[in-house]
């Protein structure tokens, strides 16, 4: 591909694979990363530009600079260069000036939220004609050799009850989602297109490669403290006594956003990655989530200790959480998520952070920000 890292910048390896400190490329060349202000982003901006990169950061408004400051606090710091660029995921032709020169585009900006009023116009149109945008573009700059895309594990399935249906009782790359639709987990749904999106517009030339990066629930400090990934939500309803009378059994696989800013790092680089890699830590469920929170932060905050039952949250879900139907409860709720994440592993060289450390990095952060409030303080 004539790309890799400066000779400094070693990256974990394993036996088998080209270390890309091997691997000559145009070190002047800059790096285009999509929704540079987002929350897996910001960590894969921050490593870019700590290995010496110039980083040209997409944004919907250079010009709104608070929410740029966390962005520029680690230029400062770090031997690379950031420069901003104003495009818009649904405008035709806006990636053209950040992407001239690139020959590595990472495309990130999709937005993630379960509870979306219009899911076709919040989720569908960003996601699709987003990627559809920025792939194009990639066609039309000739210096792009390799475009990465934040995918997610809901383009491999839908529900826990889609496990029955996989090889070995376990997610793959080679699994795709089937069973989500614009009424039913149009999240998964938005995802699911926005890949297959990709992968057709990548087969359609023969320039440039594609490489998917596909995390399960990311966890994690985030470069902005006050990001609004669904993320720091869930996990702030752990510790805000939302769910202090019972949580629910659901199956969930999950991963540190530095070890996806990792993961896409190697993807950009490495010359083995190939195709789309499941990048998920842990094979877990919230009540593990609970524990660990409990065992790690005490009872000074409402950590939830019961299970619902599976019957109750039938009963009262709907009511309860906005877009919850019980069709999701009766697919999700008390099934495991079980992935294989072990081509991650193989090609690309990646470790997992323990799930203890993401989420006491994460709780830890929402306290220091007054985003969750010990439980005497909150009667």
């Amino acid at each position: 591909m004539g790309v890799g890292l400066r000779g400094d910048d070693v990256f974990r390896c394993d036996v088998g694979l080209v270390c890309m400190a091997e691997i000559q490329y145009n070190a002047s060349a800059p790096v285009l990363v999509t929704g540079a202000t987002g929350y897996v982003a910001g960590w894969l901006v921050k490593r870019l530009l700590d290995g010496g990169f110039t980083v040209h950061a997409a944004v919907r408004d250079p010009a709104k600079t608070e929410k740029l400051k966390y962005l520029n606090a680690i230029a400062k710091q770090s031997p690379g260069k950031i420069q901003y660029f104003k495009a818009e995921l649904l405008d035709e032709g806006s990636y053209a000036e950040a992407m001239q020169g690139c020959e590595i585009v990472f495309h990130t900006a999709s937005p993630f939220t379960l509870a979306a009023d219009d899911p076709h116009k919040e989720l569908i149109e960003p996601a699709q004609l987003g990627t559809r945008n920025v792939l194009e573009q990639a066609n039309k700059t000739e210096s792009v050799k390799r475009v990465v895309v934040t995918s997610s594990c809901a383009a491999i399935y839908g529900d826990n009850a889609d496990l029955e249906n996989t090889q070995n009782e376990q997610f793959t790359e080679a699994d795709w989602n089937t069973s989500s639709s614009l009424t039913h987990q149009p999240y998964s749904y938005s995802k699911t297109l926005a890949e297959q999106e990709a992968w057709k517009i990548a087969k359609g030339q023969s320039r440039w490669d594609l490489v998917t990066i596909n995390p399960s629930l990311v966890l994690g400090p985030g470069i902005n403290p006050f990001a609004t990934s669904a993320s720091f939500s869930l996990v702030q309803q752990f510790g805000d006594g939302t769910m202090k009378s019972g949580m629910v059994d659901l199956g969930i696989g999950a991963v540190d956003v530095r070890d996806v800013a990792e993961a896409h790092m190697q993807a950009g680089f490495n010359p083995a990655a190939q195709g789309r890699y499941i990048v998920s830590g842990h094979n877990t469920n919230f009540p593990e989530f609970a524990s660990i929170l409990q065992n790690r932060f005490g009872e000074a905050y409402p950590f939830p200790t019961k299970t619902l039952p599976k019957w109750l949250v039938w009963i009262v879900g709907p009511f309860l959480a906005k877009n919850t139907t019980r069709k999701y409860i009766a697919r999700n709720v008390g099934l495991p998520f079980v992935a294989d994440n072990s081509k991650g592993i193989r090609d690309l060289g990646l470790t997992y952070r323990p799930l203890e450390t993401s989420l006491s990095d994460m709780f830890q952060q929402l306290i220091d920000n007054k985003l969750v409030t010990p439980e005497e303080k909150v009667r």
